[in-house]
């Protein structure tokens, strides 16, 4: 049995699709069907129901999945600790982050850390889905609620507000009775700054649903209407306008979580300070 094979499809038991398996291990999903094959042919074994639409593990694919998940957890527990035993400042750190701040915050100042400390090197990854760092997808990461996975460490480093914007165009010549709103997707119904735009909006129309908040602030920018974008991504655009609507503004907590054997390495704690300065 090669352990590569094994580490596939455990990524795939794991993550549920090809897709997402891929995606963890950083390879294409031909690569993990073809370790997935390879691990059955081995064993003599069929671990996987190919679906047309789907990969389902089998019951005997569940018992090695179950009896090989704490192999993974543990080759990665001896990745932190190589990691941990390095003195020096410099390799490879993954930063996880949402988007915009990834984009706005950290990506326009990295030439700081580069000037500082040349010997690391960054892989900054703008995602909405929550990195893990137990499986080291990320070494650092932001997110907007406290973890509550076992193993991390986090520290609140900021707060930002939301407000609602649109072209300037658009808040001079519609009144508010007849505003329209770009909103999120229902995937995130939940979060406090779609919920309090549905508030505000009530019975007016939503023009526009996406998942993405720089498409939200495009389309805000031609006046399609008005969106809740972060006051640090509004502000400092010169084609969007705030319109106040008074009360309490909507806002975000912004954590900097890092897995617990990493969290004294020089290097993450360089990286790390680095990224509190983005955000100050």
């Amino acid at each position: 049995m090669d352990w590569t094979d094994l580490q596939h499809f455990l990524a795939l038991a794991r993550e549920g699709t090809l897709s997402a398996a891929a995606r963890s291990l950083d390879v294409d999903h031909v690569t993990v069907a073809r370790r997935v094959a390879a691990l059955e042919a081995s064993l003599s074994l069929k671990l996987v129901d190919r679906r047309p639409r789907s990969y389902e593990l089998t019951e005997d694919g569940k018992r090695i999945a179950k009896i090989g998940t704490p192999m993974t957890d543990t080759a990665f527990a001896v990745e932190r600790a190589v990691q941990a035993s390095k003195s020096g400042i410099g390799g490879d750190i993954t930063i996880s982050a949402p988007p915009s701040l990834a984009n706005i915050l950290i990506a326009p100042k990295l030439i700081r850390l580069r000037q500082q400390h040349p010997g690391i090197r960054i892989k900054l990854i703008g995602e909405k889905r929550t990195a893990s760092l137990n499986r080291r997808e990320a070494d650092l990461a932001l997110r907007l609620s406290r973890p509550t996975e076992p193993g991390l460490i986090a520290r609140k480093i900021g707060y930002f507000e939301f407000a609602l914007y649109g072209s300037p165009d658009y808040l001079k010549t519609t009144p508010p009775h007849a505003f329209a709103f770009v909103a999120y997707d229902s995937s995130m119904d939940e979060a406090p700054q779609q919920r309090w735009l549905m508030r505000f909006a009530a019975s007016r129309e939503i023009v526009l649903r996406t998942n993405d908040l720089e498409n939200q602030a495009a389309a805000a920018r031609t006046g399609m209407g008005l969106a809740a974008l972060p006051k640090f991504l509004g502000e400092a655009d010169s084609l969007l306008e705030r319109h106040d609507i008074g009360g309490r503004p909507v806002g975000r907590e912004v954590w900097l979580v890092v897995h617990r054997d990493l969290r004294r390495t020089p290097t993450i704690r360089a990286v790390a300070g680095f990224i509190e300065d983005c955000l100050a």
